[in-house]
């Protein structure tokens, strides 16, 4: 974990953060985006316009970007400071149930009269929470960027055996409360069409008699 490159720290790519103990997103929120208006604003001379290596770049790795610096936001506001070495499955554990108060699917409790229902007539006071297809592909992103930044894969929080169990958990639940399969659907194979039919047999050709046993003497 010595090459473990830290997190970009660079306000460009923290101005959509959001503090992770601050009561108030939304205050927060609006100061970040303030604070940037101000920068702009400013007297410094503009910037250039960025590299076309990264505007090359896909929109899965600028999402994992993204995803990586939000997560390093996360340590550097965490209760007493972690830095990325001294990070742990527990840590990423406490990373996800944060993110659940940001969270957009309504996942139905066992007292509601819409528990497995997957389309409720009515709506409910049931919590919001993050999908579980959205954290396994933020988890899978953020996998990649702990290895590609330097760390080792025997030391990858991200993939330590209590986030799959965490995972997989959110995944049951989820599927139950919501009346949904995540199961992933088996792809039909097309019939295999049948055998062509054997060629007709060809008939065998007369037999000539030689005079073979006929028990004629020359």
């Amino acid at each position: 974990m010595d090459s473990l490159r830290e997190f970009d720290s660079s306000p460009n790519n923290n101005t959509s953060l959001i503090n992770p103990m601050c009561t108030n997103p939304s205050n927060f929120t609006a100061s970040m985006s303030s604070s940037a208006s101000q920068s702009s604003s400013s007297s410094s001379p503009p910037q250039p316009p960025p590299s076309s290596s990264s505007s090359t770049l896909s929109r899965y790795e600028n999402q994992k970007r993204r995803d990586w610096n939000t997560f390093g936001q996360y340590l550097r506001n965490h209760r007493p400071p972690l830095s990325l070495s001294r990070c742990s499955g527990a840590h990423v554990l406490e990373f996800l149930r944060y993110l659940d108060q940001f969270g957009k699917t309504k996942v139905h409790t066992q007292l509601c009269p819409f528990f497995g229902h997957p389309n409720p007539p009515a709506p409910c006071p049931c919590p919001l929470r993050q999908a579980w297809g959205s954290l396994d592909a933020l988890i899978g992103r953020l996998r990649a960027a702990f290895e590609e930044n330097g760390g080792k894969p025997e030391q990858n929080p991200f993939g330590a055996r209590a986030v799959r169990l965490y995972l997989r958990e959110v995944r049951d639940s989820q599927a139950k409360a919501r009346g949904i399969s995540y199961e992933k659907k088996k792809r039909k194979r097309p019939p295999h069409p049948p055998p062509p039919p054997p060629p007709p047999a060809l008939p065998l050709p007369p037999s000539r008699n030689f005079g073979v046993g006929t028990g004629t003497q020359q």
